[in-house]
Parts: C-alpha cells; structure tokens; sequence
C-alpha cells in the first residue's frame, strides 16, 4: 500500500465510543469498549450523508487518531493555510497586529490591456488580453488589495486561521 497525507475541513464533537452507537441506534458490537474516548465526525467535504441530523457523512474516530489527523482551524500551519485558500477560504493570522487583516488565494486568469490607463500593455497580447498568473492577495488593515508575499515568521507561524463569514 501506499503511504498517504490529507488535510480536509470537518466538523466533530467529542463523544465516546458508547455514545456513537447510541446515537446511531447501534448496539455496540460485543469485544469494544463503550467507554474508548473519541469524536462523532461529519465529513463536509462530499460522501452521502448517513443520518437525517448531518449534511456530511458521519463517523466516529478514536481520540488518538482523530488528535494525529486533525487540528482546529484557529491554530493550523501555513500549508494548512495554503490547503484552505486553493479552496477558496480566507485566512489571517491571530500574530498580526491590523483588524479585519486576511490573504486570500486569486487564480490565474486573463485582464483587459484598457485597464492601464497609460496603454502600457495594449497590442502586446491576443485580443488585448493580458494574462497573470495566480498569486496571493491581501487585504489590508487600511481596506486596499495588495498581492502579498509570506515573511519566514508568516511561513513557520502555527497561528494561522480561516476568516468565518
């Protein structure tokens, strides 16, 4: 088999292994022990949901394995950050100083050359389209969009959050 990583958005409430079954309206198979510690888990990003009461599918994770799989999205990593924004989520730092500071993730796309008014880049490109690749941007405590590049302390922080709308 091959060995594998992933970084997925979830939503869990500690429960242990009793209680799920309960909840689900299982008898809980004899040889396991209704009192292991762990996590209802619902699944949000795909998969049928499997109880009337979730959107996502549901599962239980023993506390150990769901401790080495998951942390909760106000403390993540910069590339759990980056997993974030390529889905379309903004993120912050709980380290910056600014209010209502986040980055988030443009792709690359194509823009009219008449948006330089000075014409700098008309007939340069097919159609007048000038092409930009895709790049980070910032909103900033000021209010304006600047593209935005990651400091050595922005890329080892292990503040990082997603902005909740």
């Amino acid at each position: 088999m091959k060995t594998y990583i992933g970084t997925k958005t979830i939503k869990a409430n500690p429960m242990n292994r009793q209680e799920y079954n309960d909840y689900r309206g299982w008898e809980l198979p004899s040889g396991e022990n209704g009192n292991d510690e762990g996590y209802l888990v619902e699944y949000l990003d795909g998969g049928q949901a499997n109880h009337p009461d979730h959107a996502g599918y549901i599962s239980w994770s023993p506390v150990n394995v769901f401790k080495n799989a998951y942390r909760p999205i106000s403390c993540m990593t910069f590339g759990d950050a980056l997993v974030m924004l390529k889905q379309g989520l903004k993120v912050t730092r709980a380290g910056w100083n600014g209010k209502d500071m986040f980055i988030y993730y443009v792709p690359e796309n194509y823009y009219p050359a008449v948006r330089n008014s000075n014409g700098t880049m008309l007939g340069e490109f097919p159609d007048d389209m000038v092409p930009y690749g895709a790049y980070l941007a910032m909103k900033t405590a000021q209010g304006n969009v600047v593209p935005w590049l990651a400091s050595q302390t922005d890329v080892l922080a292990e503040d990082w959050a997603v902005v909740q709308a």
